[in-house]
């Protein structure tokens, strides 16, 4: 009897010793996997993310530094790459310099702003309709959308010019506003469509069967869970609306009064010099409605992700 009793302890021991192993291997593989690299590993990691991200900020760390030179220390010999005065005069100055920059950055804003609202409302129904239907000619429809971003906007300036003129649109924001958004609905079509090709189509076959219309399906089932991929066509649809104003308003517009921010930089562009300074200062200010415009959206796009299809 004792050697049984002793027997079945050795075996409920040797059980929890397998147990307790189990646990730690199994604690042991759920650690991250950057703990499973030796220190030298994680350094050249490190080393690399770090070389990587000079190379892509050194260009803006080296504006905001000459931003922050007086001109005559920008062609001094040696060139000093660290300023050895410190001043934030020229982000002062270059308001009068060029008394309009207020008004180029608001309507660079103004124009990105619009653009983004029409392409937005242009862009969800047919992202839609490209990702639930078929119907004829719809993949001849998206290789054509993918063939007019292979066309610079400078080889279409002529044809744009007659259409703006035709339709009386020159020197307004509207031709400014139109082209912009002709040039980025296509591409914005194609990433939306993919997004909206990985929500569940039983989703839209469960709202119909509770009798829901495809508008109303649309609106209450597929707007919330495409929500991250909309923020995210809306960002980059602003970035390149502000980004491609120069070519159109210098074709398109010849009145100061609308003019965006990328032909008020051009100011700072003189017969005999370039204020090098006060344009580095200007392209900072410049880019600050883009960067808050992210900022801000980035929030949205953070919550779109935290919420699943089983919310409630």
């Amino acid at each position: 009897m004792t050697d049984h009793v002793s027997t079945s302890t050795n075996m409920a021991t040797t059980a929890a010793a397998a147990d307790v192993a189990r646990a730690s291997k199994v604690r042991g593989s759920a650690r991250p996997m950057i703990d499973r690299y030796k220190w030298y590993e994680v350094a050249a990691i490190y080393a690399g993310i770090g070389v990587f991200l000079f190379f892509i900020l050194a260009p803006f760390i080296e504006g905001f530094l000459v931003s922050l030179k007086p001109l005559s220390q920008l062609f001094s010999t040696p060139y000093s790459f660290i300023p050895r005065v410190w001043s934030f005069d020229s982000y002062v100055t270059m308001w009068t310099s060029v008394p309009l920059l207020g008004m180029h950055i608001f309507n660079s804003f103004f124009i990105s702003t619009v653009v983004t609202i029409i392409a937005v409302v242009i862009v969800v129904p047919a992202a839609y309709a490209f990702a639930r239907f078929r119907f004829a000619g719809s993949g001849l429809m998206l290789a054509g959308f993918l063939a007019v971003n292979m066309f610079s906007g400078a080889v279409l300036l002529i044809p744009l010019f007659r259409l703006m003129r035709t339709m009386g649109l020159l020197n307004t924001y509207w031709a400014m506003i139109v082209p912009g958004a002709a040039f980025l609905i296509p591409s914005s079509i194609w990433l939306l469509r993919t997004y909206m090709l990985r929500i569940p189509r039983e989703l839209d076959e469960a709202a119909w069967v509770d009798g829901a219309s495809r508008l109303y399906t649309l609106r209450r089932v597929i707007l919330p869970l495409a929500m991250p991929g909309i923020v995210v066509v809306a960002i980059m649809t602003f970035i390149g609306a502000y980004a491609q104003q120069f070519i159109f308003a210098l074709t398109f517009n010849s009145k100061s009064e609308f003019m965006p921010l990328p032909i008020g930089l051009f100011a700072f562009f003189g017969k005999q010099e370039v204020i090098w300074n006060e344009l580095m200062a200007a392209s900072f200010v410049g880019i600050l409605p883009v960067m808050i415009v992210i900022v801000f959206l980035q929030r949205y796009l953070v919550a779109g992700l935290t919420a699943g299809a089983v919310k409630q």
